[in-house]
């Protein structure tokens, strides 16, 4: 799949075939999660400091022009989906 987006790309094969940012693997759902827990850009900048401020802004823009595409992604691999896809297993006892 083609995007027209410098620091946002998608590749079948890679983290699902979702949008990342563009030489990682950091899916734009991640970041968009971070924004809508309410953390502040500075807060975002701070825990992802391998990335790039510009990087950061274009996957809130990437979020901002796919909201529904990346709110789906978001609760699609929400903790408590997961956990219905794939329940813990009982520890076997010795």
């Amino acid at each position: 799949m083609s995007l027209n987006h410098e620091y946002i790309t998608q590749t079948k094969g890679i983290c699902g075939g979702r949008p990342i940012i563009r030489g990682t693997r950091t899916p734009v759902r991640t970041i968009a999660g971070c924004f809508k827990l309410g953390m502040t850009l500075d807060e975002i900048f701070d825990s992802y400091p391998h990335l790039k401020p510009q990087q950061i802004c274009a996957a809130l823009a990437y979020y901002f022009e796919h909201q529904e595409e990346i709110e789906a992604d978001i609760e699609k691999n929400s903790e408590e989906n997961l956990m219905k896809l794939y329940p813990p297993t009982e520890t076997i006892k010795k």
